[in-house]
């Protein structure tokens, strides 16, 4: 009887674990397609840690560790002000985007006035706007209010991205009106729906908007690059390019200077990726 269950057991474990010539097909892709992605970052890293000369082997592990490239580029360069810079513009923005984005999308989903709609488009239009048109006019008004060379100057372009006011309000539009029909009887004004109500029940997108707006800011170049002039404004990421040029042919160095630019984009991602998938499915359930 054994050998028996045995026999007809068999065949269905084989085809439970048997993978089709497509999946393996695929697997194969992905794999190639990942070792292509992520080899050059961990070259980046690896050559952090490598002297001058080793560097233009081509060695994939270094043969000695340096830390010394990392505590030349702390030390003996402005690579601490930059950090700083980028951080507080970074954080400074993506709190200012999940406050007014999520409360511009909370207006035009639960307020009911003349023209809503004609508003939402318009601001939905503004994304066609390439970055580089919008350069000039950014310019023209930092130098009337006397923002150049300030943070606020390199901020304000970020504060209420027309993309985070898209987000907010496919979010909201989901939510249940009677919920906030209810709260209103329960004699909550406005602005206590929009804290108490509508926020807590659209984190997922709050969660996605706020690792988007930090990235995008962090990584910004071309408007830092303009509206910065002396180099104790430069954020990060135009510190590190002027470094490349100015270190020339000293890689080791500027290895290191990427390796621990990126640290704060990769912590953001690891800890809340999920609500980055989350956010973006859950946007156009509705609306």
């Amino acid at each position: 009887m054994a050998t028996r269950t045995q026999r007809r057991s068999a065949p269905r474990s084989q085809r439970r674990f048997r993978m089709r010539p497509t999946t393996i097909l695929a697997y194969t892709l992905l794999a190639l397609g990942t070792t292509v992605m992520v080899f050059p970052f961990l070259w980046m890293v690896l050559s952090a840690f490598k002297d001058a000369r080793e560097i233009f082997r081509f060695n994939f592990w270094p043969t000695q560790w340096m830390l010394a490239n990392f505590r030349e580029v702390l030390f003996d360069t402005d690579f601490p002000r930059w950090f700083f810079n980028s951080l507080l513009v970074a954080v400074a923005t993506t709190a200012s985007v999940l406050f007014f984005c999520s409360l511009v999308g909370y207006t035009l989903t639960r307020l009911r006035f003349p023209g809503r709609t004609l508003i939402f488009i318009l601001i939905l239009a503004t994304l066609m706007i390439p970055t580089e048109m919008l350069v000039i006019p950014w310019f023209v008004i930092s130098a009337d209010f006397g923002w150049v060379n300030s943070y606020w100057g390199i901020a304000f372009p970020g504060l209420i991205p027309a993309f985070g006011v898209f987000l907010m309000r496919q979010f909201f539009e989901t939510l249940p009106r009677d919920l906030f029909d209810a709260a209103r009887v329960d004699g909550i004004n406005e602005f206590g729906l929009f804290w108490y109500i509508g926020l807590p029940l659209v984190r997922p997108a709050l969660a996605a908007l706020g690792i988007f707006a930090f990235i995008g800011n962090w990584n910004a170049f071309l408007w830092p690059l303009i509206i910065a002039k002396s180099p104790d404004m430069r954020t990060l990421p135009v510190g590190v390019a002027l470094f490349s040029g100015e270190a020339g042919t000293a890689w080791h160095l500027i290895m290191a200077t990427n390796a621990m630019a990126i640290v704060p984009v990769l912590i953001v991602f690891f800890v809340f990726q999920r609500h980055i998938i989350e956010g973006i499915v859950l946007t156009g359930t509705k609306g």
